[in-house]
């Protein structure tokens, strides 16, 4: 039986999941979580987890009526972060009514909340309920920092809310020597040293503190009891007006500077907090994002093209008739949007993948080929090398009318599209068919914010993926700032850039996206360790704009 059914016998009241969310990386959702989370019909999260659960709620998850932070009401439309006061009182009133409620917190219902509180609320009214462990931020913050809380002589663990710790708390830790994990606030880690000071623990003991982990926007600090105050004075991290940020600090021999050099795995990644351009439409930047992602990027994706169907359907719609009806032995699809293109006018005429029997596939690119593969399609040919019109070409056999009963090949395209794919079948003996499966006009201009940071430096890198993107992009939000690393995928899309006033700085080794990724990676992989060999700190290329290090002091 499902945890989440009812018992035959008992009211028919709701069900209560108190779900931990972890400490902030999206990653690190538990599967039961997600599970619990697709079946919910309420949602009520904490503000710091909403965007963490919120995109595995199913569609028609509902929220209460409430009050946003500036007054607004906002309906049932999606999940909204509920002020701590209020989830008790909404939670009980959803589960009375039968339904299904997900209590979303930060990091582990029963370490990092007063999620007991609730749960006895649930008990006392017999409301059945369960508790899905979170990864606790006391936990998952040192793991991403480098500091690991114990070693194989099994190091003793204590942790302590430096909010409400007591007198008898501090000495307790203070007299110990194993391994403290102290949960405060940014502004008040210098008081939490000097209290275990006070307790008898030696001034010169290492502590580190994180704020933000787990996420991209995480940093660490190393020093000792006896001089984090003075670290924090000497890098402006403080005073500061967020002061109030929670913070993990790990006090003790595990957390020495030079074991964390060695052992900071997560900000070390070599895009580490980079935000990166990625100038494509949302379908094309997915697995590409995820891939910057990997490498500690924060991808933000700002469409320059959009795609509308042919001024004039028909040509489209006979080919499609053409292909079902037997005229064409080949169809080439050289983008994502064509595969879409011809999907849809399948889907319009009740067709599926099987109208492809006795017809060869090619496919230009990675991305085109999964997307045939997603529509039930395996290619036949994928250029063994380049993967552009000039490489599907090296790859395309000539027109033999022994082998080949039909010479006819259906080439669904934008309307903007070179002839080179066209000139090169056409030479090799076949009759082309090219059509016009969709257009492509300038996309609207990003949000104002967005058009100030391009402009203002506030990206590290683009991404240039065409020189449709290069030149779309500039018309719609203007060029990117000097400071920004601009990536090209080849050397024609590198031209263009160079054209509209831009500085090349990567260039991929192969006309491919993911390669495009993995260059600006290594770019910025040799950028740190240039840093560091120089005894430099390592900083984003946004941070060398005018003002950037001001505004850096002001927020760490």
């Amino acid at each position: 039986m499902s945890p989440t059914s009812n018992l035959p016998g008992l009211p028919a009241h709701g069900h209560v999941t108190f779900l931990g969310a972890g400490p902030g990386d999206p990653g690190l959702l538990t599967l039961r979580a997600v599970e619990a989370l697709a079946r919910a019909d309420v949602l009520i999260a904490e503000p710091d987890v909403l965007d963490v659960v919120r995109v595995h709620a199913r569609g028609g998850v509902d929220t209460p009526l409430q009050q946003t932070a500036d007054g607004t009401s906002e309906g049932a439309q999606a999940p909204t972060a509920v002020p701590d006061r209020a989830a008790a009182n909404l939670v009980m009133e959803a589960a009375r009514g039968g339904r299904r409620v997900v209590r979303a917190v930060t990091g582990d219902p029963g370490l990092d909340t007063d999620a007991a509180d609730e749960m006895l609320a649930c008990a006392a009214e017999g409301i059945p309920f369960e508790v899905v462990p979170g990864i606790a931020a006391a936990v998952g913050v040192p793991a991403y920092a480098g500091v690991p809380l114990r070693d194989a002589q099994g190091t003793d663990v204590r942790f302590v809310d430096a909010r409400t710790a007591s007198d008898r708390c501090w000495s307790e830790v203070g007299a110990s020597d194993g391994t403290v994990v102290v949960s405060t606030a940014l502004d008040s880690v210098a008081a939490a040293a000097g209290e275990l000071v006070a307790a008898g623990r030696k001034p010169d003991t290492p502590i580190t503190v994180t704020v933000a982990g787990t996420t991209t926007r995480q940093r660490t600090w190393t020093a000792t009891l006896g001089t984090i105050a003075q670290v924090f004075k000497q890098g402006k991290v403080l005073p500061s007006p967020d002061g109030g940020r929670p913070v993990i600090a790990v006090v003790g021999e595990r957390s020495a500077a030079a074991q964390r050099d060695q052992l900071s795995w997560f900000e070390s990644k070599p895009l580490f907090g980079w935000r990166v351009l990625v100038p494509r439409t949302k379908e094309q930047a997915a697995s590409l994002s995820d891939q910057l992602r990997s490498y500690g990027a924060v991808p933000h994706e700002v469409p320059t093209i959009a795609v509308e169907p042919p001024r004039t359907p028909q040509q489209m719609e006979r080919a499609v008739k053409g292909l079902v009806t037997g005229r064409y032995e080949w169809i080439a699809f050289t983008s994502v949007n064509a595969v879409k293109a011809v999907r849809e006018k399948f889907e319009e005429y009740g067709l599926d993948a099987r109208a492809f029997a006795g017809i060869k596939v090619a496919a230009v690119g990675e991305q085109t080929a999964a997307a045939l593969i997603a529509f039930g399609v395996k290619p036949d040919l994928v250029p063994s090398g380049e993967q552009s019109a000039a490489g599907l070409l090296e790859d395309w056999p000539p027109y033999d009318p022994v082998f080949d009963p039909i010479d006819r090949v259906f080439l669904p395209r934008a309307d903007i599209a070179t002839e080179t794919l066209v000139a090169g079948l056409i030479d090799l003996g076949w009759e082309v068919d090219d059509v016009t499966a969709y257009r492509t006009v300038r996309a609207s201009p990003p949000p104002a914010e967005t058009r100030e940071a391009i402009k203002g430096g506030g990206f590290d890198a683009v991404l240039f993926t065409s020189s449709s993107t290069v030149r779309n992009l500039v018309g719609i939000a203007g060029k990117p700032h000097n400071v920004t690393v601009i990536a090209c995928i080849g050397p024609a899309t590198a031209k263009t850039a160079e054209e509209h006033g831009l500085r090349v700085d990567v260039m991929a080794p192969e006309p491919s996206v993911h390669q495009l990724a993995a260059a600006l990676a290594e770019f910025g992989q040799r950028r740190r360790a240039a840093a560091l060999a120089a005894g430099d700190p390592v900083t984003r290329p946004s941070e060398r704009r005018p003002g950037a290090r001001r505004r850096r002091a002001a927020a760490p």
